[in-house]
Formats: structure tokens, C-alpha cells, sequence
């Protein structure tokens, strides 16, 4: 508990606050962790929905007689 007063007294009001990545840059550390969490999340969306329709072309299409392959 030590290094966590002394920190509190160092740090005085911005003590437990977020700081920022870059002075010049407003986004907290935080909000970076978030971005880049829901872009990875968007990029599975992303390639999941693309295999889908690549399935439904490909095989499931062709296999009800909506559409045929032309090799």
C-alpha cells in the first residue's frame, strides 16, 4: 500500500484519472483499448459475414436452382 500513497501524493488531483496516449492527442488510454477491441470484433463480424455469402453463392444457391455456376 505504500507505493499506492506515495503515487496519490506524486500525482495529487490526476490521481486515478485516465492519461491520455500523446499531450497533443485527446484520447484517453482507455478509449484506445475500446477502438480496438470493437474494430477486432467489426473485422470477425466482417469475414464471418463474408464466408456466409461466399457459402451462399457457392453451394446453397446453386443447390434450390436459384442461380447456376458458370465455370
Amino acid at each position: 500500500m505504500g507505493e499506492a500513497k506515495r503515487r496519490k501524493t506524486t500525482l495529487g488531483e490526476q490521481y486515478g484519472q485516465d492519461t491520455p496516449i500523446l499531450p497533443w492527442v485527446p484520447i484517453t488510454k482507455s478509449q484506445a483499448e475500446l477502438f480496438v477491441s470493437l474494430t477486432t470484433r467489426g473485422a470477425w463480424i466482417g469475414i464471418t459475414l463474408m464466408v456466409v455469402a461466399w457459402v451462399t453463392i457457392r453451394f446453397i444457391g446453386p443447390a434450390f436452382g436459384w442461380w447456376q455456376i458458370v465455370d
